[in-house]
């Protein structure tokens, strides 16, 4: 029992509530081959099979269903050590800074673990990590590579992922929610530092799929200004995963983009050295009741240096 994980527990848990390891690796963010490894190492410490399984179907054994309730159960307790812990931890709020893009229900998902105070001082995504490794911040919702993961000592948990789409003029477009191939599309591109994690993304994109890296140099990103590069563009763009504040102009559409599919991943991040319970139990919590996309799917695309690459 000694070998015996938390981890594997859930991995356990979610495996019974589904009865699909597909859609149990799904939930948990893991490879399929990988949760299925981790089922039978859980297997071999406790000594008992816990699911009978073939090709097409998998089923609890009677030990397997006689265990959950307990599994469960230790779940439960170890959820409530980690909401005791945060609440003991002080008065102390933990520090959240963002860049454009926040779960919606997050004050409701940490409530019962710590005192959330949200930064108003919305900033580039470099700058939210520099700032949670110098502790302006405690954590942060933003877009982070692996480099900077490691320069300034960060780990990132996965929270959500944005599909993102092109934008065309309407006249010309064909009828319906017609697809468009990335190779086929146009990326911008402006030097700005302000920019610089969207730069990283759009010229890997660029260089992986073909599609073409256009410069420009007045913040037209996003916004009214991007409106303006899509009409004059003849190539659909692709949209900036930093939410347009204005509607889409009634003369362009989006198009869905594929072969591949790009996603830009949104992380939260904290120092690796981080040992306070309220800050650890924020991130726990924020991390185990996250819903984003499934990235390990074949069509999808993410840069080389996405810490949630597979």
């Amino acid at each position: 029992m000694t070998g015996v994980e938390l981890r594997q527990l859930r991995y356990f848990v979610t495996v019974a509530e589904e009865l699909n390891f597909g859609r149990a690796a799904e939930r948990l963010l893991i490879a399929g081959p990988s949760l299925s490894q981790q089922i039978k190492a859980l297997e071999r410490d406790l000594g008992v099979r816990l699911f009978d399984r073939d090709r097409r179907s998998v089923a609890l054994t009677g030990t397997g269903a006689s265990l959950l309730p307990y599994a469960r159960s230790l779940l439960a307790q170890a959820d409530d050590l980690r909401h005791r812990a945060a609440r003991l931890a002080g008065s102390a709020p933990v520090r959240l800074g963002r860049v454009n893009w926040l779960p919606p229900d997050l004050r409701e998902r940490t409530a019962a673990v710590a005192r959330l105070h949200i930064d108003t001082w919305t900033a580039p995504s470099h700058t939210q990590a520099a700032r949670v490794a110098d502790g302006s911040l405690d954590l942060a919702v933003c877009r982070v590579g692996t480099e900077d993961l490691d320069r300034y000592g960060l780990t990132a948990h996965l929270l959500g992922a944005d599909r993102l789409y092109a934008v065309a003029p309407a006249a010309g477009s064909p009828p319906g929610p017609g697809a468009v191939r990335t190779a086929d599309t146009a990326v911008l591109v402006d030097d700005d530092t302000s920019w610089s994690a969207w730069n990283s993304y759009a010229r890997q994109l660029a260089r992986d799929t073909g599609a073409r890296e256009v410069r420009v140099h007045d913040g037209g990103i996003t916004g009214p200004a991007f409106f303006d590069h899509v009409r004059r563009s003849p190539r659909p763009l692709v949209n900036s995963p930093k939410s347009q504040d204005d509607p889409l102009p009634p003369d362009l559409v989006r198009r869905p983009l594929v072969a591949p599919e790009p996603y830009w991943t949104w992380s939260l991040v904290l120092r690796r050295s981080e040992h306070r319970p309220a800050v650890l139990a924020t991130a726990d919590t924020l991390t185990t009741t996250a819903r984003p996309p499934n990235l390990a799917h074949p069509a999808a695309w993410l840069p080389q240096d996405d810490p949630h690459r597979r």
